[in-house]
Formats: structure tokens, sequence, C-alpha cells
């Protein structure tokens, strides 16, 4: 059993979606199982998002990643919660500096699903694609431009009644949010290596306050070491791009030894134009991501730059 106080009660934060919650329980899970406690020493406290409540506009235009993270942020603040559970691929690049990552969780699968046909070359022509997510939308578009993308917004039950309703005739869902709220099955899992997925994407980050020792240290327990280089790596790559909501970035990196292997690839949003470049360096050296972020821009037209702003100083 670990060492540290056992008397002491934690507080979770999470969303209130059902992923949000079965991403909270596996944290949970995963901190009873490390330190040898009971479920009640840690409550998980749930809160309604704005990026949740708002459903009807694609989350670019109506204030970005902030809107899944501001809530949590405001009650990790001022001491209502003691840590806050997320998607990584959800949280903004730029953080508060009062915040810090105190486990990311082993990375669940990281590919994307096609529900609604088998692949992407077998959606009909003409396909009405719903999807909100402007890399999903590029990478379709780069590969079946006949295709059309309509905004679809809404967790995983919505997306899939839209689509059952003839909304559209196919959808994307992460593999990862299925298997976490055990919709095994649906759909069509794309291969990873053609179809690149989100940064940080399948991957749980709990933040919690910086000057915060005892939950630092409570959390590390469950901090997955080559899970946390390729998060970290990504977001790295994410500044070094000065990406936002609007940009498409696509990137998959695989731990190699103690070296990472990173390919990413940058689009413009009708999918016409990308650029793409592979790099291999040290695990949490975020001057590998940089450079690689640095030639992708250096080498892609205006189409694609005009969607990333460069490094922030």
């Amino acid at each position: 059993m670990d060492t540290h106080d056992t008397t002491r009660k934690f507080r979770l934060g999470t969303r209130r979606s059902p992923l949000a919650i079965a991403q909270a329980e596996e944290t949970r899970e995963r901190l009873i199982r490390a330190h040898g406690l009971d479920a009640a020493h840690i409550e998980i406290v749930a809160v309604t998002a704005s990026g949740d409540r708002i459903q009807d506009r694609a989350l670019a235009d109506i204030g970005g990643k902030a809107l899944w993270t501001k809530e949590l942020d405001a009650w990790l603040a001022d001491g209502a919660i003691d840590f806050a559970v997320h998607s990584a691929k959800d949280v903004e690049t730029l953080r508060p500096d009062e915040f810090t990552i105190g486990a990311i969780l082993p990375r669940e699968d990281v590919r994307d699903v096609l529900v609604g046909a088998q692949s992407i070359a077998a959606l009909p022509q003409g396909a009405i694609v719903g999807t909100s997510a402007p890399r999903r939308a590029a990478q379709l578009l780069h590969a079946r431009p006949d295709c059309r993308v309509i905004t679809f917004r809404g967790n995983v039950a919505t997306r899939l009644a839209k689509l059952a309703a003839g909304e559209a005739d196919a959808t994307f869902l992460a593999l990862a949010g299925l298997n976490r709220l055990g919709e095994t099955g649906t759909g069509h899992p794309l291969a990873a290596e053609d179809w690149l997925p989100a940064p940080a994407q399948a991957a749980i980050m709990v933040e919690c306050r910086a000057d915060d020792a005892q939950t630092r240290a409570f959390l590390s327990a469950i901090d997955d070491t080559p899970s946390r280089a390729q998060v970290l790596a990504e977001r790295a790559l994410l500044a070094g791009l000065g990406g936002n909501c609007h940009s498409p970035i696509a990137v998959l990196t695989r731990n190699e030894g103690e070296a990472l292997v990173m390919r990413a690839a940058l689009y413009s949003p009708d999918g016409a134009e990308h650029v793409t470049g592979e790099a291999r360096f040290a695990a949490n050296d975020p001057a590998g991501p940089a450079a690689l972020a640095a030639d992708l821009l250096a080498r892609a037209v205006p189409a694609i730059t005009v969607h990333f702003t460069g490094p922030t100083p």
C-alpha cells in the first residue's frame, strides 16, 4: 500500500457526459487499485460543461476547446475539486501556470471509426458525412472530394441517433470512446497509419494544482510514462504550429525504445492541399516536435499556413 495520507478524501472533477463519467470512473478505479483504497476516498463531482450545453454549432465557432475545461478550471482553481479528468485532446495547448498534468493514463486505441460504410473508399458517390472535426473533414475531402461534410455535434448516442435518422450517410467516432462506453463492434476502425488521429486522441489527462504536492504524489501512481511522452510530444507539436480548433492537423506517434517517432499531416480545410512529415526524437524532448512543426509550416502552401500562427513566443 502507498504511504500517502489514507485519511484524506479527494474530489475528482469531471464533465457530466457519459464518456466523461466513464473516464472519471476509470481514473478512480486506477487510483483505488494503485493505493489500496476503497471508492469512498474519491468523490466524483460532475459539471455540465459549456461544450455539452451548446450542441448546434461547431466547437471552433463558439469558443474552442476552453468550452470543455473552463468550468472545471474554475472549480480546480478555487479548491472545490482536487483534480480534474479530461479527454487530453480537448485540453487547450496553453494552460494556466497554476495547473499541472498529474497523470496521463495508459492510452487507448487511437484509431477513428467510420460508421455507415466499411471504408472511406466504400462511401457512396457524393455521400453526406457528418462531423464537426476539421481534421476529419479535411482528411475525408482529401481522399474523397466528391463527399459533402455537414456539422455533427453531440455525444456518441446523439451522433448515432442523427445517423439513424438519415441526417447523413456516415459519421466518425473515436474508437477509444466507444471502447470506454462498452460500445464495441460499432462501425469500422480506420488504420491509423492511413487515417492519422487527432493530437492526444484516446488519452485521459488528469490535472491538479501545481502547488498541491500531496495530490501530485497521489496521481503520480497512475501516470503512464510512454503515454505521457506521446501526449506531451503531440501537445508540443501543436504549440509549435500554433494550431487551434479551426486547424486541420493529424498526428500519429509511436514509442521506439527511448525514442518517439512522429508522423504528422496538415491540411487545408477543404482537403485540397496537404503536407506531411515524420521525425524521430528522444522522448520528453520538446525540440523534436517543434522542429517538425517548423518543417511542416515551411513546406506548406498558404491555404494551409493561414490556419496556423506558428510557435508561441
